[in-house]
């Protein structure tokens, strides 16, 4: 009986776990650690959709089994989304599914529309079931760059050119995870443009649409006209409303993508619980005022980040949008590498960050920061960072000015 399953012979070791087992272990031991590592919220969600929950739960018929695709009111407050965020019309019917998060909506898709072989063209460095959904369903990954400027749309044009098989789908998501990097629409209308023309599938996530700063939000692919053709786009109810443990998101756009993805869930999962669907309802369609308070809350983090760390003598480009810091390593420490440098941070400052590398080979020189701890821990892990950098021979601002 062999044990080499193929599937998982085409998965490496999970880089960012390594990280994650030295921070569950240096707690386990009493260590107070400041944790910037997973993009888990630590804020909780609305109480009206937690007493929502509670109220649906309490039905002694809520308890079976829900609908795979997700209850239509759902279906419904999502496509209504669409159109007041958007101006775009979706039908709730034929253009929305509910996913239990958008990370399965992206796996299920991705073993819904690829055979082994396929070439499909996928951000690097990117959360890593952009690449892993489509290597876990067979297919090879070719990287473009996660840059919305001219070497992506070169990179493109290299890719369908000199590819075998030709590369029939094109995974992107901006706000990027990990470098919060955003787009425009004259972005988007290229990359629809280009898809047309070239026969690709587009799969966009937009976990993060509405986690932008400075009063600029992010636009959605699916405001390009026809963009419906070609695109289905995913979105999740983890980070906007804080609901991540309630595996919660939506796959919305062209029909065919939405039909293929209903149909493989059908035969995978009954659907989340319909509390939690009820519950996700009084989040759309309720009052959201707690989204820009959280918006608000994020960015406040941003700027204490970015500014607590530069006096600790690290340099971070401030991000427009996402609940990440996109963080180049300190010069006088890039020889230690992501990995490297992240256990020692963790180990010498008590602080956890996500190695670059983690992310995909064009990772490695940075780690990712994510803001989930308060202006106080953040201020902080700051100081802790420029204990540790002084021990390590690293000049702060202040050293250099004297």
């Amino acid at each position: 009986m062999s044990d080499e399953f193929y599937r998982i012979r085409r998965l490496p070791p999970y880089v960012i776990a390594e990280v994650n087992g030295m921070r569950a272990a240096a707690r386990a031991a009493g260590e107070d650690i400041i944790d910037l590592g997973m993009g888990n919220p630590d804020m909780p969600p609305p109480d009206h959709v937690v007493d929502k929950l509670a109220e649906v739960a309490r039905k002694p018929d809520a308890h079976g089994y829900s609908a795979s695709r997700g209850i239509r009111g759902l279906r419904r407050a999502q496509a209504e989304y669409y159109g007041r965020r958007f101006g775009v019309d979706l039908d709730p019917e034929s253009e929305v599914v509910v996913t239990l998060g958008s990370k399965e909506g992206l796996a299920n898709l991705a073993q819904a529309i690829t055979a082994p072989g396929d070439v499909i063209l996928a951000p690097n460095p990117s959360y890593p079931i952009h690449t892993f959904g489509f290597i876990i369903a067979g297919a090879t990954i070719r990287s473009v760059p996660t840059t919305p400027d001219e070497r992506y749309f070169e990179a493109l044009e290299k890719a369908v050119h000199y590819t075998v098989p030709r590369p029939s789908v094109l995974v992107m998501g901006y706000p990027s995870n990990p470098t919060a990097e955003v787009v425009d629409l004259d972005f988007y209308e290229r990359v629809v443009a280009f898809a047309k023309e070239n026969g690709l599938w587009i799969l966009s996530d937009l976990a993060y649409s509405e986690i932008y700063f400075d009063g600029r939000p992010t636009p959605s692919i699916l405001q390009v006209p026809g963009a419906k053709d070609v695109a289905v786009e995913f979105t999740s109810m983890s980070k906007t409303y804080s609901m991540a443990g309630w595996r919660i998101g939506f796959a919305v756009g062209n029909k065919q993508l939405i039909a293929a993805l209903t149909r493989v869930k059908s035969y995978l999962d009954y659907g989340a619980f319909t509390p939690v669907q009820a519950a996700a309802v009084a989040a759309i369609n309720g009052p959201q005022d707690c989204v820009e308070q959280n918006r608000q809350r994020y960015q406040n983090r941003r700027d204490v980040l970015v500014e607590s760390f530069a006096r600790a003598g690290w340099e971070i480009p401030s991000p427009p949008a996402s609940m990440f810091a996109w963080a180049p390593l300190p010069p006088a420490l890039a020889h230690l590498g992501s990995l490297e440098f992240s256990k020692q941070l963790l180990t010498h400052a008590k602080v956890a960050v996500a190695p670059g590398v983690g992310y995909g080979e064009n990772g490695e020189g940075y780690v990712r920061i994510a803001m989930v701890e308060n202006e106080q821990r953040l201020r902080q892990a700051a100081r802790n960072v420029k204990r540790y950098f002084q021990s390590m021979g690293v000049a702060t601002p202040e050293a250099r000015s004297a």
